[in-house]
């Protein structure tokens, strides 16, 4: 499994959301390429990166930082936030993401669905986020009626080929991951996967690595390598990442 160090972006800073809450966030880095950097340097194969003034307004807003950061770090950039039209998807591919996360667009608008998976379909990743179970949409400020295992499963016939499973409840929390939703999400998918929420410690990592289907791709972190729980090689070794 490989390790996803998280860069989420906010007025222009790195920071860390609690529980996808917009009035709970810490800012880590004044630059996210600062972050960027740091990550790179301690080792990292790949980064996820999400404009969180782009998920709560609809449409990205930081794609400077994220063209600052693909052109200083010579790394996969995985990029969510506020993408929701084609054109939005576009603008984020020539900023230099080399996969986009759609989450809101993906459940509440099948037709822009199908058509960027006809135009990118290696390039998509869609972000399902859960609250209680129920998969939650702009920004993680409004939750749907959609049981987000439904969803999961509903997205895979649709042809999408990469998912991100979330929980809002554990994330930023450091609290521990949702292990119960892993494996359900295991169970209802085929299709590669990642997951995100609640790491703390790297008995977390290793908890996560020993109960993993086999069709989990990775872990997102964020807050426990900014507080220095642990650093990227000894989050690597305890997933596994060659």
């Amino acid at each position: 499994m490989r390790l996803y160090p998280a860069i989420d972006i906010l007025g222009g800073k790195a920071v860390r959301l609690r529980r996808g809450s917009y009035a709970e966030s810490t800012v880590y880095e004044d630059s996210p390429l600062a972050a960027a950097l740091s990550w790179a340097k301690a080792g990292a194969a790949v980064l996820h990166v999400v404009d969180l003034d782009g998920a709560r307004s609809g449409a990205p807003v930081n794609l400077a930082s994220v063209t600052e950061i693909a052109s200083e770090v010579d790394l996969p950039l995985q990029l969510g936030g506020g993408l929701r039209s084609e054109a939005a998807v576009d603008a984020a591919l020539e900023a230099g993401a080399t996969s986009v996360i759609l989450g809101t667009a993906a459940l509440q608008n099948s037709e822009l669905l199908d058509q960027l998976l006809a135009r990118h379909a290696d390039t998509v990743i869609v972000s399902v986020d859960s609250r209680a179970g129920i998969a939650a949409v702009a920004g993680w400020e409004q939750s749907g009626e959609i049981d987000s295992l439904s969803a999961l499963a509903a997205l895979e016939q649709r042809g999408v080929q990469r998912l991100i499973v979330s929980d809002i409840e554990v994330d930023g929390t450091m609290e521990g991951p949702n292990l119960e939703q892993i494996v359900a999400s295991g169970e209802v998918l085929t299709i590669p996967f990642i997951y995100s929420g609640g790491v703390g410690t790297l008995a977390d990592l290793e908890a996560i690595a020993a109960s993993a289907p086999p069709n989990l791709q990775g872990v997102i972190v964020g807050k426990a390598l900014y507080d220095g729980a642990f650093t990227i090689a000894q989050a690597q070794r305890a997933l596994g990442e060659a």
